[in-house]
């Protein structure tokens, strides 16, 4: 029988009938509109048939009026299986509510471990993760991810180098490396100190150890700038020597900055949408309807969900759409020179110690070309050039 589910949703029951007058029975029944099929004889005077459960509500009528009795002997469908619902719905409830606390503490936080972090930093690091939301009890759609988390702890701790942060189950697991701060030795070795650079003397500050140059010196890379040795040959004392020896140092620098830029600002504009992915299928539970920015930029933050320690193949999705429109920036040539010049020191000073001094700058050559500035500039720098070298039978002295 074709659309058997049909019936199965309306339901549907087996009949016995039995007596005599079975054929004209069917007739009556089938003359009046009433659906039967699957008809199978049993005997001379029994039949059972298959009817849907609204006809079988008026079949007793038509029993009464012939010689036949009727029995169901099976009944099937979506009715039935509610009533069987209805009757056990004490412990469907149950098993839900069950199933729901189970479900609820598998996407809970039970646990935070920090590894490789002194007392000290691991207090910071829990006073910061407790700012932030992230402690024990906290539902994990409420927090920040992974990324997030590990953002915020590196720029607001400034004891971290680094620290990585991964969610197992229901566990935060934070692995920390902490900034070395370099510890002033006790003890040094005797050594030299030389230049790693070559540059002009401008200024001396020596602790200890003999000096062997001079300001307004010109020094070259590797020369010998403090001795650590003292006394005549044959009988000399060796002492770490130690100082700073600063000089001017030179750099050059190319830069390049166009004229006109063009790219995207946000305007403050945003939407928020939440849905649940099943498998490959996303279903929208808040936030409905198309996005009306004409352009716009979206972030994702997919939550995978946890049963016990199984992950599911369900997802938690939450899109933030933000509004963003296009803006042209333009330069003067003045303007780009002076935004130029300032990125040139940007990347100089990325390659210089912090205590090094920038004394000067000096534009070389300057050039406009396909709608950009091209500098090239020379700095004069102020800054330490001794390091520390091991005193040997080969050092010069």
């Amino acid at each position: 029988m074709k659309n058997q589910w049909i019936e199965f949703l309306y339901g549907r029951v087996i009949v016995k009938v039995s007596g005599k007058g079975l054929e004209r029975f069917l007739n009556v029944l089938t003359r009046d509109g009433l659906h039967i099929w699957n008809v199978k004889r049993h005997g001379t005077e029994t039949i059972t048939f298959k009817m849907r459960l609204r006809d079988a509500k008026n079949i007793r009528i038509y029993a009464r009026k012939s010689d036949c009795s009727i029995r169901f002997l099976q009944r099937s469908g979506v009715p039935f299986l509610f009533k069987r619902l209805l009757k056990n719905s004490g412990f469907m409830i149950g098993a839900a509510i069950f199933l729901f606390i189970i479900f609820f503490l598998s996407n809970v936080i039970w646990g935070i471990e920090i590894k490789g972090a002194k007392p000290a930093t691991e207090y910071k690091i829990r006073k910061e993760l407790d700012k932030m939301g992230v402690k024990i009890g906290k539902v994990q759609f409420f927090v920040d991810n992974v990324e997030g988390i590990q953002r915020k702890l590196t720029n607001n701790i400034g004891d971290l180098t680094w620290v990585g942060v991964e969610l197992n189950g229901t566990t935060y697991h934070l692995q920390v490396v902490e900034k070395n701060e370099p510890k002033k030795q006790e003890h040094l070795a005797p050594q030299n100190l030389i230049a790693k650079k070559k540059a002009i003397i401008v200024k001396m500050f020596i602790e200890n150890g003999q000096k062997v140059v001079d300001i307004h010196d010109h020094v070259e890379e590797g020369q010998l700038l403090v001795s650590g040795s003292f006394g005549q040959e044959g009988k000399q004392e060796l002492v770490a020597a130690n100082g700073e020896v600063w000089g001017e140092t030179w750099y050059k620098s190319h830069v390049k900055l166009p004229l006109v830029t063009k790219f995207h600002v946000y305007t403050g504009k945003e939407k928020r949408k939440h849905s649940i992915l099943l498998g490959k299928l996303e279903i929208p539970v808040w936030g409905f309807g198309k996005t009306e920015f004409k352009e716009f930029e979206t972030e994702k933050d997919v939550r995978k969900i946890h049963f016990l320690k199984w992950e599911l193949p369900i997802s938690y999705i939450h899109k933030t759409i933000r509004e963003r429109e296009p803006f042209t920036r333009e330069y003067t040539n003045e303007q780009a020179e002076q935004i130029a010049l300032e990125l040139a020191k940007k990347d100089i000073k990325n390659d210089l110690d912090e205590d090094a001094i920038i004394k000067d700058e000096k534009i070389l050559h300057k050039v406009i070309k396909n709608g950009k500035v091209i500098l090239d500039i020379h700095f004069k720098i102020i800054e330490n050039i001794a390091v520390g070298h091991p005193i040997s039978k080969e050092t010069p002295e």
